[in-house]
């Protein structure tokens, strides 16, 4: 009791920032994990061993059930299968901001929105600029997204001198242009449209919505929908990965059980005397199994979901996305000069100029409202590290580009993504050094 009242007593933004503050903690490490698995794909991939390292992940693999066969490459099952987790716990990070984080606040939400849009546009625009009609003009996709490990881990690196605000501010604005980024591939870069399947996911969807408001709270049962949703979309020529963006949306954000019956439920099992109470059928083992459930349901299942899945997601699925992407033969491959360069200048001049911009504008017509904290300086270093693209630069060109293409695109996005890392933590370090802070405006 005395250890408990000298400190000081919990709010209710204590819950709102722990689960924030894991989320950063997760991403600045996965952003390490991410960059040795990216160095040892481009180290094979220019090794003896190149061939079979590359072959490999065109290597078929599936189930087949009498006459049905469902048989991908391992690289379509981890761009589209496993990345389709990556989107889902991205989606459920946006939904708990919006609904109970700093997002709430339309203004405040104004702010990484108009950046992320900007982010999109700028880019988008420089890169037809330089390519024209010309090869790979239809893989504009390419240069919408940033990455949200590897910003996140460039921010770590700075530790404290970094404020929060400005991780607010990159995270949403990530996690913004990624969800639009997932929009445009679902549209853009689909097959012809199957109308029954497309109309079996939306039933799916439908049982969804419709089993949550019965209170069924299982989530196996959860993920075998998800699945069956996913394989209708994947038949519908709608790309896949959609069912995480739009499943994660849908996800409750606020818990079952509150913390005043939580308290009441468990202060019944700690009424009971010390004893072997809890065998047999009494009313003790019936107090003690509804306090399990409630423990586990006093969290939201946005919370829980998240606990879940955003390790695996960014320590197992993320590296081995990068394996399977990111390696380039760079000696005897041919590279497109014209395209390599329309992708570099995209997100080293167009992100960043995109999102300045477009977050100026967005505070001088009061759309926005910018925080004491984030100054200018702080914002445009930011918009320097929103060029780091990988992830979903790789994942989208993988769908936009033809194999002949491919290398010239991912040259552009790697070295695009290592200056705008180091030009970005190079401003940031000067923003931040002594005398200077984040007090400029």
């Amino acid at each position: 009791m005395i250890e408990s009242l000298s400190r000081l007593p919990k709010v209710p933004a204590d819950r709102l920032a722990k689960p924030f503050m894991r989320f950063l903690r997760i991403e600045a490490m996965a952003g390490a994990v991410l960059l040795l698995s990216t160095l040892l794909a481009l180290a094979i991939a220019n090794s003896p061993w190149s061939a079979s390292f590359l072959a490999l992940w065109e290597s078929q693999a599936g189930v087949r059930l009498g006459s049905i066969e469902i048989s991908r490459s391992l690289t379509h099952w981890i761009n589209d299968g496993l990345m389709t987790l990556f989107f889902f716990v991205i989606a459920l990070e946006l939904k708990r901001e919006l609904v109970l984080g700093e997002l709430r606040d339309l203004r405040v939400a104004a702010l990484p929105v108009a950046a992320a849009i900007g982010g999109m546009v700028a880019p988008v625009s420089v890169f037809l600029l330089i390519v024209g009609s010309g090869p790979g003009a239809s893989g504009w996709g390419t240069v919408m997204s940033t990455d949200t490990a590897f910003v996140i881990g460039c921010l770590a690196v700075l530790g404290s001198r970094i404020p929060q605000n400005l991780r607010l501010f990159l995270l949403s604005l990530a996690i913004f242009d990624d969800v639009g980024a997932i929009l445009v591939v679902a549209v853009g870069y689909g097959g012809s449209l199957n109308w029954p399947a497309l109309g079996v996911a939306g039933l799916g969807l439908i049982v969804v919505a419709a089993i949550a408001r019965l209170g069924v709270r299982s989530i196996p049962v959860y993920f075998a929908m998800g699945g069956g949703i996913w394989l209708a979309l994947d038949a519908s020529g709608i790309h896949a990965t959609l069912t995480g963006v739009i499943l994660g949306l849908m996800t409750p954000a606020r818990s079952w059980v509150s913390d005043r019956r939580l308290h009441a439920i468990l202060n019944r099992v700690i009424a009971y005397p010390p004893g072997n109470r809890w065998s047999g059928d009494t009313t003790a083992r019936k107090d003690l199994y509804r306090a399990g459930i409630a423990t586990r349901e006093a969290l939201s299942p946005i919370e829980r979901l998240e606990m879940l899945l955003h390790p695996w997601v960014a320590f197992a699925i993320l590296p081995l996305f990068a394996l399977a992407n990111a390696g380039v033969p760079v000696s005897g491959t041919e590279f497109d000069p014209r395209l390599t360069t329309a992708i570099f200048a995209a997100f080293v001049v167009g992100k960043p100029v995109g999102v300045i911009v477009f977050s100026y504008l967005a505070v001088k017509s009061r759309l926005a409202t910018r925080p004491s904290e984030l100054s200018w300086g702080l914002l445009a270093a930011g918009g320097l590290l929103t060029g780091i693209g990988f992830t979903m630069a790789l994942f989208i060109s993988g769908l936009a580009f033809g194999a002949e293409l491919l290398n010239s695109v991912k040259l552009g996005v790697l070295a695009a993504s290592v200056i705008s890392a180091a030009l970005g933590l190079l401003l940031l370090t000067w923003l931040t050094s002594a005398g200077r802070g984040a007090a400029q405006t």
